[in-house]
């Protein structure tokens, strides 16, 4: 029986996580003419269509459902046998604090493969807020801090000086369900996390500046509260691209020019700095997190 190439398989498995061959390709180091060779090389080994290609980018066929996970886990094995070999394998307890902005809707899933690939890792995830990741940057609160910070909005924050990982950076969007979106008002009913949340705190002094009026119509404890707000039809708010869930929608410009809405900036995801006296272990842990999470 003709076995799977590691090689295939992991151009098959970022292709599937980036959505198109021509974004895959630069993460690949691949030409796009390569990628597509190694994917017809792959189908052609497994005898089924593993992708339907369009403009629209790359979709799994049912088939190519059934062999990402077990592509996945194959390159993990492989990639455990190597580092355990090599003395590499990460062991022991890290307390890693998360930003809830942090792509909500997949990071369960990014944690899972985390712990496949490092299965001596005891992780111990805190879901805090980024104002206070940065207060408690130099604290024993946690060992690892993942952090959001607003790109040329002006405001700085205690992290940023010291350095740190950049993970992704996202476009901010004015947030809506459909039927809010057309339903313009003279007062914005916004929909927010608690004033210790440094996206209200930002949201609401650049409104004021605007001299766009506004009312809290409703404050959510976290993300996952604001977006069921959101869904509901409570109001309008602003997030990050990736925590941008079902029954909620960007408002296009034509709404956005209705409400009168400002323009927003990027949000940066990092990695906070080392501390100073930081053990081997934390950082190598912060090598593998930027590795599994950029």
């Amino acid at each position: 029986m003709r076995s799977f190439e590691t090689d295939q398989l992991r151009t098959f498995v970022v292709v599937a996580d980036s959505g198109s061959l021509s974004a895959a390709a630069p993460r690949l180091f691949l030409s796009q003419s390569s990628v597509s060779e190694q994917l017809r090389k792959l189908e052609e080994r497994a005898g089924v269509s593993l992708l339907k290609r369009g403009k629209k980018g790359a979709v799994l066929t049912p088939a190519g459902v059934r062999l990402l996970d077990y592509a996945r886990r194959i390159l993990t094995l492989n990639e455990l046998a190597m580092a355990e070999l090599h003395g590499q394998s990460l062991d022991g307890e890290l307390r890693l604090a998360v930003t809830d902005y942090f792509r909500p809707g997949e990071i369960a899933g990014m944690l899972r493969r985390l712990r496949d690939r490092y299965p001596y890792l005891k992780l111990h995830v805190t879901v805090m807020k980024s104002a206070a990741i940065d207060a408690a940057a130099d604290m024993d609160a946690f060992d690892i801090g993942l952090g959001m910070r607003l790109v040329g909005s002006g405001a700085q924050s205690r992290s940023a000086a010291r350095g740190g990982v950049v993970l992704r950076r996202e476009e901010l969007a004015w947030v809506a369900a459909p039927e809010v979106a057309e339903a313009a008002t003279e007062t914005l009913p916004l929909v927010l996390l608690p004033d210790t949340c440094s996206m209200h705190q930002f949201v609401v002094q650049l409104l004021i500046r605007r001299k766009r009026t506004f009312d809290i119509a409703h404050s959510a404890s976290g993300v996952a509260g604001l977006h069921l707000a959101l869904a509901a039809g409570l109001g309008v708010s602003c997030l990050n691209a990736s925590a941008i869930g079902p029954g909620v929608q960007p408002l296009d410009a034509a709404a956005v020019a209705k409400w009168k809405l400002p323009a927003l900036p990027s949000a940066e995801f990092y990695l906070l700095g080392a501390r100073r006296g930081e053990s081997e272990f934390i950082g190598q842990a912060r090598q593998a997190l930027a590795e599994q999470f950029g």
